[in-house]
């Protein structure tokens, strides 16, 4: 809206209508919705448990993940553009049916296990808030997100929860600054890979918990949603170096935050030995900055954080299953409407059976891992078709570099599984 005013005056001036230091904020936005997940409940018990019980050695995890995020983001945000079709969508439309329905049938699982880490987490802020029981806080925030995004109210506070969370995550940027942290060690961990005996589910949880299957789903609906491919060819051009911005620069604000958890885990846990079995003791990082009240700023950015996130993870869902039948997402019809629901719906009934909280967290981000190389390889299928993107197809750099990344993750998912048969 501000944007809007400042461009009717100019207009009126005899400015031109936009400046081009002003048009980028046009497109702004869907990777800072993306980027909502970087700070979600899941992300922090990832890497609270890598920082506390690992040090600095799995701060690379990080970094190879958000490079490998920003590539396939783009990219995501690319077959959308160009497109003007969901992954969920293109899938339905350009591969074949029974492929098509595989994937993404185990991407609605990964969505109900993102959903869950996120509305586990919104339970423990109630817990630690009002001393609500973990099912009875996991069937509020379900009952709340889900009137929040069948009657579209969330949009009304949206952009309150997501600038109260970004205070949360900033804070702890700050507080590296007070944090006697070993910067060495910490520079040193970000570049130099390293797997230590038995930490192949950490670091497939901090993959999961940042590479999200279901946020390339709705990049991909975010971006076009907006029907920029019904622009010539030169503002398709245009908003395409555009994305990349909000892209890159969203992505590197998650990668800073997930960093400077695991730094904070290192040096506030790991050095005094200390065994993290709660995501509430994650409150104790916050202490240098908030003082005693760490713990309840902790909480409810937390909860706002599940709650937001929620919204985020049930559109995902709602996305999957418009796409299935070849539709965009629309919360008002039936198609969306399941999606949204069957994410929420069973993500709750397994915040039922899960005794340990903190370790369901930690196993739902793996879980991610493990199909993620699925919807990257349909990714690349798609977007390296000329059927599908015509003159946009992947450059063969592009082609290469999303293989390389699909065989990566594959390769960890590989030594997850053979860790796992040899104890």
């Amino acid at each position: 809206m501000a944007f809007r005013f400042i461009e009717r005056i100019l207009s009126k001036k005899g400015h031109r209508p936009v400046s081009e230091g002003l048009e980028i904020l046009r497109f702004i936005g869907p990777g800072f919705l993306v980027t909502v997940g970087f700070i979600d409940p899941g992300n922090w018990a990832s890497n609270v448990a890598a920082g506390s019980v690992y040090g600095y050695n799995l701060l690379w995890v990080v970094t190879l993940s958000t490079i490998m995020l920003i590539i396939i983001q783009h990219n995501v945000a690319h077959l959308g553009i160009v497109t003007g079709l969901c992954l969920s969508e293109a899938s339905t439309k350009f591969i074949p049916p029974m492929v098509a329905k595989i994937f993404l049938f185990s991407a609605m699982v990964a969505s109900i296990f993102t959903s869950f880490a996120e509305i586990m987490g919104a339970s423990i802020a109630l817990y630690m808030l009002f001393g609500i029981p973990i099912p009875v806080g996991a069937s509020f925030s379900f009952l709340f997100v889900v009137i929040m995004l069948f009657t579209n109210t969330y949009s009304k506070i949206e952009r309150i929860i997501i600038a109260f969370v970004s205070i949360i995550g900033f804070s702890l940027l700050f507080e590296l600054i007070l944090a006697d942290v070993e910067w060495d060690r910490g520079v040193y961990g970000s570049f130099m890979p390293s797997i230590p005996y038995g930490a192949m589910p950490v670091i497939m949880s901090v993959l999961g918990a940042v590479v999200m299957p279901h946020n390339l789903f709705l990049h991909s609906e975010v971006i076009q949603s907006r029907e920029w491919n019904t622009k010539d060819e030169h503002t398709i051009k245009r908003q395409l170096d555009y994305e990349m911005f909000d892209t890159s620069f969203s992505m590197i604000v998650g990668w800073a935050i997930n960093s400077a958890m695991i730094l904070l885990a290192a040096s506030v846990f790991f050095r005094n030995g200390v065994t993290i079995n709660e995501l509430q003791q994650a409150s104790e990082m916050l202490i240098p900055l908030l003082g005693s009240h760490a713990s309840i700023i902790f909480a409810i950015g937390l909860l706002l954080s599940g709650i937001a996130s929620s919204i985020t993870s049930g559109m995902a869902g709602g996305t999957i299953s418009a796409g299935f039948y070849g539709e965009p997402y629309n919360i008002k019809d039936s198609h969306s409407k399941i999606g949204v629901f069957t994410s929420l719906f069973f993500a709750l009934m397994l915040v039922f059976v899960t005794k340990n909280p903190f370790q369901g967290l930690i196993y739902s981000q793996m879980c991610l891992s493990i199909q993620l190389p699925l919807t990257v390889f349909v990714q690349l299928y798609l977007t390296s078709s000329k059927r599908v993107m015509g003159k946009y197809v992947n450059r063969w750099y592009t082609s290469l570099t999303m293989l390389l990344i699909g065989l990566i993750i594959t390769y960890f998912n590989l030594r997850l599984f053979f860790d796992w048969v040899m104890g």
